[in-house]
């Protein structure tokens, strides 16, 4: 088969005879992903199984305390108060291709001719050399792995039924609303409800400090049962809320305005509660820019099958096409197992 106009393109884009840089490709859009990082550095790998990860959790409790005097009758309660969270875990897969005859123009030669995993570059190769394809092919694949599993973590499931339910599976607009969470009622079970409110009243102007207000308030309710988040992660819009309200505040340091006789006007990173407000573009890629999502970390939790969390494939090429192939496939889900510590946010 002959080249693609794309492969062509790439391949006079890597091996231009006059460039003043040679080697590098400089990523424009690449974006932090403080999800998937936080995400990935505390992942528990399981064993596997039929369909779906189980978590046992409680919310109701039957015993009661009861007064008697002499020969009164008392009572015992059976407590049954048991629920299981169900969360499904799905196969995940991000691969390349490249030629035999790609490779050879980028002055690349294949050793094991069978799954391409040895190559070996050709003498003066960096006087042609532009950007090395196949680096740049790696680069791209990893890089394009993270950010659709970023994206993934972040959206509800429903984009695609063989992708992860995400955060916004269970940390939802209207936790009030009919419907399963994890396979239990969240209507039924008032203690199985994430917290909420998406219409902050910021029509008072800043001086008030409106959002820090309320989330002074909030945080004791995100507390309320033990956990508490350990993660905000915030849209644009938000973080510019809150500097705001900083700035009309005089909350910038307490060293003055001015360091040796330099008036910096930036702001360092925010917090609260000891715990760094950090902005996060994907919400701005999903269109919530005004949002913030306080997340309980230590209930929730990627759940990867032991020895498939990102595992490398390099599978042997057709017999009869010079077609190289690299992979990585990762296996798994994403659990929570207490939704009341953790919230989603924005002002109205």
């Amino acid at each position: 088969m002959p080249f693609t106009a794309g492969e062509l393109a790439n391949i006079a884009n890597a091996a231009i005879d006059f460039h003043v840089q040679k080697g590098k490709v400089h990523s424009q859009t690449i974006q932090n992903k403080p999800l998937l990082s936080k995400f990935r550095a505390k992942a528990k790998a399981f064993p596997g199984g039929k369909d779906n990860i189980t978590v046992r959790v409680k919310g109701t409790y039957t015993t009661t305390i009861q007064g008697f005097e002499h020969d009164d009758t008392v009572t015992y309660a059976n407590p049954a108060n048991i629920k299981t969270a169900i969360y499904p875990w799905k196969l995940i897969h991000a691969g390349i291709q490249l030629t035999n005859h790609e490779l050879l123009k980028d002055g690349i030669s294949v050793v094991d001719s069978t799954t391409g995993k040895k190559t070996t570059q050709h003498d003066q190769r960096e006087m042609t050399m532009l950007a090395n394809l196949l680096e740049d092919k790696l680069e791209d694949m990893t890089e394009g792995t993270d950010r659709d599993m970023n994206r993934m973590f972040w959206q509800d499931g429903t984009q695609d039924a063989k992708e992860v339910p995400g955060v916004k599976s269970f940390i939802v607009d209207v936790p009030t609303a009919i419907g399963t969470i994890g396979g239990i009622d969240q209507v039924a079970e008032a203690w199985w409800r994430n917290r909420v409110n998406l219409t902050i009243d910021i029509t008072g102007g800043v001086g008030g400090q409106p959002v820090i207000n309320f989330f002074q308030k909030e945080i004791r309710q995100l507390t309320r049962y033990g956990g508490g988040p350990d993660m905000f992660l915030a849209g644009s819009d938000m973080m510019d809320q809150i500097e705001r309200e900083l700035r009309a505040n005089g909350s910038y340091s307490d060293s003055g305005w001015s360091d040796k006789g330099t008036i910096d006007f930036g702001m360092d990173s925010i917090a609260f509660k000891g715990k760094q407000i950090m902005y996060d573009p994907t919400l701005d890629d999903l269109g919530e820019p005004k949002r913030m999502y306080a997340l309980d970390t230590s209930r929730i939790q990627v759940r990867p099958v032991d020895g498939e969390d990102m595992k490398q494939h390099a599978p042997a090429r057709p017999a009869d096409q010079y077609v190289f192939y690299r992979a990585v496939t990762w296996v798994g889900g994403l659990t929570c197992r207490q939704r009341n510590s953790s919230g989603v946010y924005a002002f109205a």
